[in-house]
């Protein structure tokens, strides 16, 4: 689905339904359920909004200096540089008007960035202060596009060896394969046989928890689901995750952590929540939605049940295991911070 049949779906069944995402609250309400349970902070962003304003706040990494790097479509500064207590260190960049997927990788303890743009069809490789690298452009090796315009790449995932994974998310759902220096490899996914191709191939990670048999975890969001694949491209299986529409998978540790759009038998709420797997797939605590619940080894449909959150978009987790959320078509809202409670 493409975003902006998303946004009007939404609009629509939200009608009368007022998200207020800046809203102060008495005191910082507790979410989640087990043993991962958070504080949230939705005032931890420092940065003035008229110096530093924010569109939507796509996605959210750490580099090895231990600050927080946020992504904007906002040209007036892509790139805002945190530290972890919400100060505003530096920003860059204004040459990205799709800014969507961002991932951080280290080369040889170098920290270098990779950006999906919508809006230029590209993906761009930077260093951690913008200066450019490399830029992908619309894979025509594949065979599969005429034209740029038909692919809209959303998120990169780099393996150890710096293989390049890119999610054609908005386009075609391809996962397109290419070696550390941009030179294509093969690609696979797509839209086809439902149970091992992709519908809004919206995110992509290296899953390495199974030393044996680590993997490549690839969103599959209209299906409620993520789904693995060999790092050749061949389908593994599928984590189903009913009544989520989730966006890109984090790993730190043994958890997987995910923003989920919320969904509901074809209806859209135009909110969500955060949920949180164990190694096993096993879904622990949902921030802001319902307790997980399984039936038979079966999780059943999940949903928001606080309104916390407009859209979360992405989940960051740093070196202190906090959470920061950023929030896309959210009235240009600064990223909330989520503390663990032990």
């Amino acid at each position: 689905m493409q975003r902006r049949t998303f946004i009007k779906n939404s609009s629509i069944a939200a009608t009368g339904l007022i998200c207020q995402p800046s809203l102060a609250f008495k005191e910082d309400p507790l979410l989640g359920q087990n043993n991962k349970r958070y504080r949230l902070n939705n005032h931890w962003s420092k940065a003035d909004v008229a110096l530093n304003p924010v569109k939507d706040c796509h996605e959210m990494v750490q580099d090895s200096k231990g600050r927080i790097i946020l992504l904007t479509n906002e040209t007036k500064n892509n790139v805002l540089i945190y530290d972890k207590g919400g100060k505003l260190l530096t920003t860059w960049g204004t040459e990205y008007p799709g800014a969507h997927g961002l991932t951080l990788c280290n080369e040889n303890g170098t920290d270098v960035l990779f950006i999906c743009d919508n809006n230029r069809h590209q993906v761009i490789k930077t260093t951690i202060d913008g200066r450019v690298l490399l830029v992908l452009d619309y894979p025509k090796e594949t065979g599969q596009y005429s034209k740029a315009d038909e692919y809209i790449p959303t998120e990169t995932a780099i393996t150890a060896n710096g293989d390049i994974y890119v999610a054609d998310g908005y386009g075609k759902d391809f996962i397109i394969h290419y070696d550390s220096s941009g030179h294509y490899i093969n690609h696979f996914g797509g839209r086809g046989d439902e149970s091992k191709h992709l519908l809004n191939a919206h995110g992509v990670c290296v899953d390495n928890r199974d030393a044996k048999r680590p993997c490549l975890l690839v969103t599959s969001r209209q299906q409620n689901a993520f789904k693995r694949y060999t790092f050749s491209g061949e389908y593994i299986d599928t984590i189903p995750l009913p009544g989520a529409w989730v966006c890109r998978p984090v790993i730190k540790g043994d958890y997987l952590y995910a923003a989920v759009l919320q969904s509901n038998s074809s209806l859209w709420k135009q909110s969500g929540f955060v949920t949180i797997l164990d190694k096993n797939f096993k879904v622990v605590s949902n921030l802001g939605g319902s307790e997980p619940t399984y039936i038979d080894n079966k999780l059943q449909e999940m949903q928001q049940t606080i309104k916390y959150f407009s859209y979360p978009h992405d989940v960051c987790v740093d070196d202190e295991e906090n959470l920061y959320i950023a929030q896309w078509n959210s009235d240009k809202v600064y990223p909330y911070k989520l503390s663990p409670v032990i």
